[in-house]
């Protein structure tokens, strides 16, 4: 059933109109303007933004257009996967210059199938032209008891799912003049959002959570300044994909996994529910004020530098 609101003339909402036809189902009440969400009783509403910018988050000869489209929704996915909520609908405003028109249809299948891995359909947003393609992403969600990165308690164990370094070592490989692993490829351009990992841990007791967007070394930077305390990485425990270092992994941007804090959490029963996805203990939370410190086999060691969209 069409639930779109009729727009008039003219070759942006021509474009609109395009979108709308290959979403289908994807999409739901676009064209006036707002979009008109139930939120469940008894829950709050959950509210992300992340943007994604040709030259700054990937280069155009790294990806396709579908790949691109998908990265970018998944990426903002996964800042409700951190807050353990279930997404109601994602708004999208665009940038698309003349050069990528016409790939429009491969954004928008990426951008679609994204969606439907949550069950999570586009209800408005923008189109406009640029000197530059970019995605800035808009989701929402629900949850009755959102997770926050500012509640981890002394005591807590440090958890991390999957594991880490492919985004990294696929950016270093691309950097170098190289072709990346397939393996390290795949997790850059088809990274998934933790969706319903994030609602499981939600539910059985974290007390804090981040995703990894910018490496765990400056995440849990980030987790502990939140909670004020400080977090103490295990760097023998990193889980790493083949091929990486533990140094690697820790400084590998745009995973998307979760970083949580809990006081206990069974990594096999995690596991089971999410198609053997793990969960590793990688440390601690102690007493402080925002600090973090590293330690392999009970020493101290070095955090790596980590990325920063302002540095110098």
């Amino acid at each position: 059933m069409n639930t779109h609101v009729p727009m008039g003339p003219g070759k942006e909402f021509d474009a609109v109109r395009a979108l709308l036809a290959q979403w289908g189902s994807a999409a739901q009440g676009v064209g006036d303007d707002g979009a008109i969400l139930d939120v469940p009783t008894g829950s709050r509403l959950v509210v992300s933004t992340d943007s994604t910018v040709e030259d700054v988050h990937f280069r155009r000869t790294w990806l396709s257009a579908e790949e691109v489209g998908w990265r970018a929704t998944q990426a903002a996915l996964s800042d409700l996967a951190a807050m353990g909520a279930a997404p109601l609908g994602v708004l999208l405003a665009l940038t698309v210059p003349a050069p990528w028109r016409v790939e429009l249809a491969g954004l928008a299948e990426g951008i679609a199938a994204a969606t439907r891995t949550v069950g999570a359909p586009i209800v408005g947003g923008d189109v406009t032209d640029g000197d530059r393609l970019a995605l800035t992403i808009t989701v929402l969600g629900h949850a009755s008891r959102p997770t926050s990165r500012a509640g981890a308690r002394v005591g807590d164990t440090l958890y991390v799912t999957g594991r880490l370094g492919g985004p990294g070592a696929a950016l270093a490989a691309w950097e170098a003049g190289a072709l990346p692993r397939p393996a390290h490829r795949l997790r850059f351009a088809r990274p998934a959002a933790r969706v319903a990992a994030g609602q499981w841990l939600a539910a059985h007791g974290v007390t804090a959570a981040i995703d990894l967007s910018d490496g765990l070394a400056g995440d849990v930077a980030h987790l502990a300044a939140a909670s004020g305390v400080r977090c103490v990485i295990d760097l023998g425990a990193i889980p790493c994909v083949a091929e990486v270092s533990v140094a690697e992994a820790l400084a590998s941007g745009e995973e998307y996994e979760l970083l949580v804090a809990a006081p206990a959490l069974d990594a096999r029963a995690f596991a089971a529910a999410h198609e053997g996805l793990d969960l590793t203990a990688i440390g601690r939370v102690e007493s402080g004020s925002g600090e973090v410190r590293a330690e392999r086999e009970g020493r101290p060691a070095t955090m790596p530098v980590t990325h920063d969209h302002f540095a110098g």
